[in-house]
């Protein structure tokens, strides 16, 4: 991973936001920017260089991850942001006035507690920062895809698992258990976020996270699911049907594979995130549903299961080359069932891949 390089393109947008140095306190973005993966951390940016604060539990660790070209590492015995705060404080030049916080991911009395610290030191000024680092985590580099790529390949082969586990009486979750170990046997670090497994009316409950209902002997399951690997995500939904499908839930699954697959033909360079989500809505207003699609039609995702773009109405980002998003339209009856469909695509120069594709023809068990 090029974190030099992410750093230095950082440091650029802070000149370019006014701001002379940035406290970046979200893990994931520290991750993104120096390597490491510990559960406490700063990141202190500036043009002098970068510090990674973390406490005693991580000094063997940040040494294996963080190259030392690319951060100081700063052991604290305190909160590693406050011992940021401090440091700065205490070394601060008369070229820092303005510093940078992700004021999404720290308290108001964390803020409060920085400016404290920080007021001694002259004109030093705190100001909320634009998300500089999401943004460009939207665009994803060569490693990263592979790294999506194959979190994507394993994950699919979770389905496979499900097909033979999902039977009547059988518990959701149970199905996600052993979806869960066999992820774990194949090297997966974790599941992306909770199973869902839901079936029957659960099927309508856009996040049915597995619980201890019995599948019924007719109608649909939903099964959306993911892993991490090498600290990336995957992402994917398949619905099927227990028992014969009537005409009419053979009518709903279609329309909504419809809509899936206009959306993913929609996805190319300069389209818009709304467009993609219009392309989707269109097609279930065709088949009268579009009131029954409750959620966004997409996000991305890479070191975290969401991240930026979104795609839903009124958003104005435009798709570039290397984003990395989910397409996942979806209807749901209250009471009586749900159908989701879903995979990730990479945006390419001319339109988009889909990561590991499969049949998606209605599967009946």
């Amino acid at each position: 991973m090029d974190h030099a390089g992410r750093l230095h393109r950082l440091l650029s947008a802070l000149q370019e936001n006014h701001l002379d140095a940035l406290f970046v306190t979200h893990l994931p973005n520290i991750r993104y920017l120096c390597g490491f993966t510990g559960s406490a951390a700063a990141l202190l940016v500036a043009d002098r260089g970068s510090i990674l604060f973390t406490d005693g539990r991580y000094r063997t660790q940040a040494k294996q991850e963080v190259n030392a070209d690319t951060a100081k590492i700063m052991i604290a015995t305190k909160s590693p942001l406050l011992a940021a705060a401090e440091w700065l404080a205490e070394h601060r030049t008369r070229s820092i006035r303005t510093v940078g916080i992700e004021s999404e991911s720290i308290t108001a009395a964390m803020r409060d507690r920085l400016a404290s610290l920080l007021k001694g030191t002259g004109k030093v000024r705190l100001r909320s920062a634009p998300a500089l680092v999401e943004r460009a985590r939207m665009v994803k580099d060569s490693d990263e895809i592979q790294r999506i790529c194959r979190a994507v390949e394993l994950g699919a082969s979770l389905f496979r698992v499900a097909r033979n586990k999902i039977r009547p009486g059988v518990r959701e979750v149970e199905v996600a258990a052993a979806m869960e170990y066999e992820a774990r046997r194949a090297g997966a670090e974790g599941m992306s976020f909770s199973t869902i497994i839901a079936a029957g009316a659960r099927s309508a409950i856009v996040h049915g996270r597995a619980s201890a209902a019995r599948i019924p002997k007719r109608g649909f399951v939903v099964c959306d699911f993911g892993v991490i690997l090498a600290g990336y995500c995957s992402d994917r939904t398949r619905t099927v049907h227990v028992g014969p499908p009537s005409s009419e839930a053979r009518g709903l699954y279609k329309a909504v594979l419809e809509a899936q697959q206009a959306a993913i033909a929609t996805v190319r360079p300069g389209v818009t995130a709304a467009e993609v989500d219009g392309a989707a809505r269109s097609v279930l207003r065709r088949h009268k549903l579009a009131r029954y699609f409750t959620h966004s039609t997409g996000h991305g995702l890479g070191l975290e299961i969401h991240e930026a773009p979104r795609l839903a109405a009124g958003q104005s980002q435009k798709l570039e080359p290397g984003m990395v998003i989910t397409i996942e339209p979806g209807v749901y009856v209250p009471g009586k069932w749900g159908v989701r469909i879903e995979d990730v695509v990479v945006v390419t120069s001319s339109g988009c891949e889909v990561l590991s594709p499969t049949d998606k023809e209605l599967v009946v068990i």
